[in-house]
């Protein structure tokens, strides 16, 4: 088995012994020069781009399901046969390679041509998606991958092109992420593919019946489907003596960018909230060299959401790194640079972070007559109370199959998952929503992964060590496994998400 001495990785041109690949396994080598991954189930061997086309997760330490693999990192799932991205957070494909086998060796042949475009047998006379967030864009994007032709519209509130929103918060308020790194495309995406992008758009009402939009500068958008992904919009906390200079909110590249620009002048930073922004943001600008106070309310960061044990974690983190924590009080008011807290304390700080929540905008659905419960109420294929008139994102409650109950999630991959199945559905294919919640945090070196959806337990179970940042936390109710959270294990969070989703068939299967 020749190996090349640059990367010390096995060279697939020249063979590779097939009993060194056991059935369900990977290794990563390379060709010509590309790193490339050997992936076997059974008796078939596929060859696959060795990193996920989304961070350049190490698809050779993911998971093989069926004749997929998934990235270790943030379980973006890749087709072994022809590459395609089948599901977020990846939106673009692997490239592939033509396997032969000789005797008792693989051989990897030549590149192979990308898929051959999907055209769509029927469909809408035209599609509107509002809002250019997570859901908008990969429904967009599904729309057209499966071969959608007419026309597309995303009409959008921001003044920014659809971003990585999950590194406003992580690398890019660290400094570490360049900022052509933040567009999830380049311009030149939207024309090719014909959508029409309208930015610093808001939409005023919604006409069930008449199928159209109409936009507050009175401009008015017929469409055959309409997809609603407003996403949600960040709580507002009211501060006695604070400038609207001095409070800051992070949800938009906008607000992300406001945020770097105080910060390059400022030495102290009072953050309200320990919720994952409000930590993201205090671990980015600690990173930045900058003092951090976080004030909130709770008992422990994150303690509602991931319980105590795993919340006493996450402040030994913070404090490990030089952030200061207020608990059990709020802000008070504030008197130039001196914010006072409720239990009279003061802190000085050149701005203030709030992160305190958001809520889902519900606006529009309601004034258009949809079903509202908490969220724009869908069924499990994500369309409204009105038929061609769909949800996904932040701002859509569907049930969920692993629990039965209605939810309402707030997560960057949920929603893009959303949007994929919710353009599948315009286009009739009536792909149900099962997917695993997911969502990962970033804590300076420390990657958290959670799968699953845990509002209550009645049982947590660690296995490892949380200050050796080597564990599974598992969240249970009634014995039953609702939620995964794994530090370090990857490959476990991977395997967590798949039994899941295999409880959820077999759910299926007695019900039938």
């Amino acid at each position: 088995m020749a190996e090349t001495p640059e990367t010390n990785k096995p060279d697939f041109r020249n063979g590779f012994p097939i009993r060194d690949l056991g059935d369900g396994s990977m290794i990563s080598g390379q060709a010509d020069g590309e790193e490339l991954v050997l992936a076997r189930r059974g008796d078939e061997v596929f060859a696959i781009g060795a990193h996920c086309t989304h961070y350049g997760g190490p698809l050779a330490e993911g998971l093989i399901v069926g004749d997929t693999v998934r990235c270790p990192w943030h379980h973006a799932c890749f087709s072994l046969r022809n590459g395609e991205a089948l599901r977020a957070p990846a939106l673009d494909p692997v490239p592939c390679w033509r396997i032969e086998r000789l005797g008792d060796k693989i051989f990897v042949r030549e590149k192979l041509p990308p898929p051959t475009p999907k055209r769509a047998t029927e469909g809408p006379s035209s599609v509107v998606i509002v809002g250019g967030g997570a859901a908008g864009l990969a429904a967009a994007d599904m729309l057209r991958r499966e071969g959608y032709d007419g026309p597309l519209t995303i009409v959008s509130a921001d003044a920014s092109p659809p971003v990585d929103r999950p590194n406003l918060s992580k690398d890019y308020l660290a400094g570490t992420a360049q900022e052509d790194w933040i567009p999830l495309r380049p311009p030149e995406y939207y024309r090719d593919r014909r959508i029409d992008l309208l930015l610093h758009s808001r939409v005023s009402s919604l006409d069930t019946k008449g199928r159209r939009i109409v936009l507050e500068d009175g401009k008015a958008l017929e469409f055959g489907a309409l997809l609603l992904a407003t996403g949600a919009d960040p709580v507002h906390l009211p501060i006695e003596g604070a400038t609207d200079s001095q409070l800051h909110y992070l949800r938009t590249f906008a607000d992300s960018k406001a945020i770097i620009a105080k910060a390059s002048s400022a030495k102290r930073v009072v953050i309200v909230g320990a919720s994952f922004i409000g930590l993201e943001v205090a671990a980015s600008l600690r990173t930045r060299g900058i003092s951090v106070d976080v004030v909130a309310p709770d008992s422990q960061p994150l303690e509602r959401i991931m319980g105590a044990d795993v919340g006493q974690f996450i402040r030994k983190l913070h404090e490990a790194h030089g952030v200061t924590f207020h608990l059990g009080v709020t802000v008070s008011g504030v008197n130039g640079r001196t914010v006072t807290l409720t239990d009279g304390t003061h802190l000085e700080a050149d701005f203030i972070v709030l992160g305190v929540g958001v809520r889902p905008s519900l606006t529009l659905a309601e004034q258009a007559g949809l079903a509202i419960d908490r969220g724009i109420e869908v069924n499990e294929y994500l369309e409204t109370s009105t038929a061609g008139i769909f949800a996904a994102g932040d701002a859509a409650r569907w049930p969920n199959p692993h629990t039965g109950e209605r939810i309402r999630v707030e997560h960057w991959v949920v929603a893009e998952r959303m949007g994929q199945v919710a353009a599948k559905n315009i286009l009739g294919r009536r792909e149900k929503f099962d997917a695993v919640p997911f969502f990962w945090s970033q804590h300076y070196d420390v990657a958290i992964n959670y799968v699953g959806h845990a509002e209550k337990w009645d049982a947590i179970e660690i296995d490892g060590s949380l200050d050796a940042r080597d564990c599974a936390v598992v969240y249970k109710k009634g014995g039953r496994t609702l939620a995964t959270v794994t530090i370090s294990r990857d490959l476990q969070s991977l395997q967590a998400e798949g039994a899941m989703e295999t409880g959820i068939r077999l759910q299926r299967r007695e019900v039938a």
